[in-house]
């Protein structure tokens, strides 16, 4: 497939997890692909594997916390590909809750709003003006939370995905005159890194999704790439779940009253 031959992309956090399954799709499918992330050998790494498997990508260095650095970043994915047609928001910060709300302290909070919530902020300003340009297809994609819909957990990191859902909306609607769509993937859980000494954990939570499974990077890899698509050329401002069911169902509740 190469519905995006000629598309120039650039993904935040792309060096594991999500942001690189991401990265792999673009590419796959004919992009030329910035794969941006705050470690260098991870954002390295990541594009050497896609450029081994016949796709074009550069590494990109880029703190999302550093407004010079992503304006630097996104320059240099307009300049090197000749156009920015795709910004996919996917870099974040989650600190685990204190058990005590009030034992928390300030700055893990305003750390994982500094990176979720004002870093998808910075990015997206610093590539509007690109994407304007791109001839109808510009395209941002944020990459959500369940968590923003319901309690799993994690105060700050909840909120600051309640925010990037809000501020989809709200740029969607005035970027929509400039040909500009913006949309948001709402992952549940995914496999990544992050849970890779916790295979039962993952068992457990896997019982509590209609689906029976959790999610792979490559599901929301999948979601993303349909929004950036022409196939979505009618659609912005959209929060689209891809999490297995979970938000629509409470299979806990549901045994309990069937006695299971």
């Amino acid at each position: 497939m190469t519905r995006y031959e000629g598309y120039g992309v650039m993904v935040t956090g792309a060096g594991r997890g999500i942001g690189e399954a991401v990265a792999r799709r673009f590419a796959a499918e004919g992009a030329r692909v910035l794969v941006t992330d705050r470690y260098p050998e991870r954002a390295a790494a990541v594009a050497e594997a896609i450029g081994a498997g016949g796709g074009t990508a550069e590494p990109y260095a880029c703190d999302v916390t550093d407004g010079a650095g992503v304006q630097a970043a996104v320059t240099h994915a307009a300049e090197v590909f000749g156009s920015l047609d795709v910004l996919v928001n996917n870099a974040h910060s989650c600190h685990m809750d204190t058990e005590r709300f009030e034992e928390g302290q300030e700055a893990p909070w305003y750390e994982d709003f500094e990176v979720t919530l004002h870093g998808a902020a910075r990015c997206t300003r610093a590539a509007l003006p690109h994407l304007a340009a791109a001839g109808g297809r510009g395209c941002v994609v944020n990459i959500g939370s369940v968590n923003a819909e319901q309690h799993y957990g994690d105060h700050a990191y909840s909120a600051a995905k309640a925010g990037l859902a809000s501020l989809t909306r709200t740029l969607a609607v005035e970027s929509a005159p400039r040909g500009v769509r913006v949309n948001l993937v709402e992952p549940g859980t995914v496999r990544t890194d992050v849970w890779r000494d916790r295979a039962r954990a993952l068992e457990l939570l896997a019982e509590h999704y209609p689906l029976g499974r959790v999610g792979e990077p490559a599901d929301i890899a999948a979601a993303v790439a349909f929004l950036a698509s022409p196939d979505a050329a009618w659609i912005t401002g959209v929060t689209l779940p891809v999490d297995g069911g979970l938000l629509v169902s409470n299979l806990a509740m549901h045994r309990a009253m069937s006695g299971h």
